[in-house]
């Protein structure tokens, strides 16, 4: 089991009312902790995709000049061929 340590937080009153609503008073430090990772995994996301974006290079992938549909659809047709000459 992780580690837990106490922490008080103040939350405006119609938050705290609407966690109680929706998880139940003994239920509140799940819900923020479940709320908070979800905040966090979506910030990291986000961070994550800033310090990526222009990492990508068209003139790198070539096979996409059509569109990725048509490159899966391709794909598709290659793998369906090779099945049919193994029958």
């Amino acid at each position: 089991m992780a580690e837990k340590k106490r922490t008080h937080v103040v939350v405006p009153k119609e938050l705290m009312e609407e966690i109680d609503r929706l998880a139940g008073k003994r239920k509140r430090s799940w819900f923020i902790t479940q709320a908070v990772r979800k905040e966090i995994q979506r910030l990291n996301f986000l961070k994550a995709v800033k310090e990526t974006a222009g990492a990508w290079k068209d003139e790198d992938h070539p096979e996409f000049k059509m569109g990725v549909n048509n490159w899966i659809r391709s794909l598709r047709e290659e793998d369906e061929n090779r099945l049919k000459e193994m029958i």
